[in-house]
């Protein structure tokens, strides 16, 4: 039987009831984090905003937007990756933003091309939506217009690949978690370096491409290989990757890519739909990450390696 949004909408009610309590006892405890609020096309749209308490604007610090899977939101995003965490570490400001859904801030969906859901359904403009929240974070803070970067989950992942497409001009690199690039108009002005995460044994998204069985879309996702066959052609990156392996890790890196550009795959060997090195599944029901690495880490460094020229 065909999955239908009625799917989608179940699973991610599971996942709020299940996930309320601890929402609640997790939900903002730093004074430094705000849900803020900007009307785009007519809709009200959020975002919680992370800055790190080191900040100052006497100097310029990176942007980071990380966006949430489908049926997730800001919040259940902020304890999956745990980039706020690095954020006051290494002093940058991270922006979670909200995608949009039937219940206004639950089960919420991104328009990342051919998926996913209510956003798709809608036609959602989630790339003007990302345009605005940036410029409305760069009146506030002195951000570094060579370094804005979009990583994500799943659904949030995809729409990283998106916006790597449509706001280039923006964007100097991507970090898609379990998100294949889905949206066939794909056509970047300016090269994108990107870093990709993926398991062998993903059945929401698979690696190999099309329906997964355990995905709550019916879809026909692309695969892994053709994601990065596009980028490295656009890019004009080395075919042939240096690889290293070790443990249930194997890491792609393509070299010589146009204006400073990189192209890298992490292939989770047996790895499923799940953020390498998360404190447990992105919701209830969901599988479990690999803690051979971390995600989250090896995104921030491959970020900071590539800023806009």
């Amino acid at each position: 039987m065909k999955k239908t949004n009625a799917s989608l909408l179940t699973f991610g009610l599971i996942l709020f009831l299940t996930t309320l309590a601890c929402s609640r006892s997790s939900r903002i405890t730093s004074t430094t984090d705000s849900t803020n609020t900007l009307t785009h096309d007519n809709l009200e749209r959020t975002y919680i905003l992370h800055v790190p308490s080191s900040y100052d604007d006497s100097h310029t610090v990176p942007l980071v937007l990380d966006f949430h899977g489908g049926g997730g939101n800001a919040e259940n995003q902020i304890r999956v990756s745990g980039f706020s965490a690095l954020a006051d570490e290494k002093g940058f400001i991270v922006a979670y933003p909200n995608g949009t859904g039937k219940l206004n801030d639950k089960l919420l969906t991104w328009n990342g091309g051919t998926c996913c859901s209510y956003a798709v359904d809608h036609n959602i403009d989630d790339v003007g939506f990302v345009r605005a929240l940036i410029t409305e974070v760069e009146s506030k803070y002195k951000i570094d217009p060579k370094r804005i970067y979009a990583t994500g989950f799943s659904n949030g992942g995809i729409m990283s690949q998106r916006l790597a497409c449509d706001a280039s001009d923006i964007f100097t690199a991507i970090a898609p978690v379990s998100g294949t690039l889905n949206y066939p108009q794909c056509n970047p002005a300016q090269p994108v370096s990107i870093i990709e995460f993926h398991g062998t044994e993903d059945t929401h998204i698979q690696y190999n491409g099309g329906a997964g069985p355990d995905s709550l879309v019916d879809i026909p996702f692309t695969s892994v290989k053709d994601t990065i066959s596009f980028w490295l052609n656009k890019d004009q990156c080395a075919q042939t990757p240096e690889t290293k392996s070790y443990l249930n890790i194997s890491h792609d890196t393509y070299n010589n890519c146009n204006a400073g550009t990189a192209v890298e795959l992490y292939t989770i060997i047996g790895g499923k739909h799940a953020w390498p090195g998360s404190n447990g599944p992105a919701g209830p029901g969901g599988d479990e990450p690999v803690h051979s690495i971390s995600a989250t880490q090896l995104i921030w460094e491959f970020f900071v390696a590539h800023p806009k020229p």
